[in-house]
């Protein structure tokens, strides 16, 4: 029965924890417009992200554009 005094303040505190990160997230726009996050998922982004991924994706399609001229210059 000694337990409760310790385990109910701290639900309390874990409750207020929880309440505070979920007012911290809400406050910091996390869940603003869901729909058009969804919809960039399925459109397919054009433009990388950062910069490492510009450098994977320029290097991916220059590697495609080799492979791409040295078939054109196989065929007869």
């Amino acid at each position: 029965m000694d337990v409760l005094y310790l385990l109910i303040p701290l639900s309390a505190v874990l409750v207020l924890a929880i309440l505070g990160v979920f007012a911290w997230a809400l406050h910091g726009g996390q869940f603003d417009d869901l729909e058009q996050q969804g919809a960039l998922i399925l459109e397919g982004a054009q433009e990388p992200l950062d910069g490492h991924q510009a450098g994977a994706a320029t290097s991916a399609e220059q590697s495609h554009r080799r492979e791409r001229t040295a078939t054109t210059t196989e065929d007869p």
